[in-house]
């Protein structure tokens, strides 16, 4: 009997300890674009390459999208864009408690449907505006729309 207690307690201080512990901070791409992000994490630094360009537009897609305290995810974009759109596709909540860092004076979007937290620790290292939203979409007129979840119709890039 004794031993089905011990095993009891270890269960419980296990799982305590498991769902305490901090996640991975995780930036994932989705591989749902003509060119997809390319991610390259470096101890507490992740710099974000690759996208698909449209014009001066670059567009970047990630199934999960979270940066931890004290780490920082760069968009190493090139110095002629001027606009970054990125979406979060998978169903989790985006927790941002870190630097989110761009070239340049491009401008930041932020799409997750599924939510943004910002915790006391977030911040910004961007040369433009930024703008964070849970909207399903970015719509472009007739150029199309920029989804944040994995099904879509046209994407506004689908012709460049």
């Amino acid at each position: 009997m004794k031993l089905e207690t011990g095993k009891f307690w270890l269960s419980i201080i296990f799982c305590s300890f498991s769902q305490s512990a901090p996640s991975i901070a995780q930036i994932v791409p989705d591989a749902t674009l003509p060119v997809n992000s390319a991610v390259t994490v470096s101890g507490k630094n992740t710099s974000i390459g690759g996208g698909t360009t449209a014009g001066s537009n670059l567009f970047h897609s990630f199934r999960e999208f979270s940066v931890l305290t004290g780490n920082t995810a760069f968009f190493n974009n090139s110095a002629d864009i001027q606009n970054i759109f990125t979406r979060i596709t998978g169903g989790s909540i985006s927790n941002i408690d870190g630097v989110l860092k761009a070239n340049g004076t491009a401008n930041l979007f932020l799409l997750n449907p599924h939510g943004i937290i910002f915790g006391p620790n977030a911040s910004l290292n961007i040369g433009g505006s930024f703008l964070a939203s849970t909207a399903n979409a970015v719509e472009f007129g007739e150029y199309g729309e920029f989804l944040g979840q994995s099904s879509r119709t046209k994407d506004a890039f689908a012709d460049s």
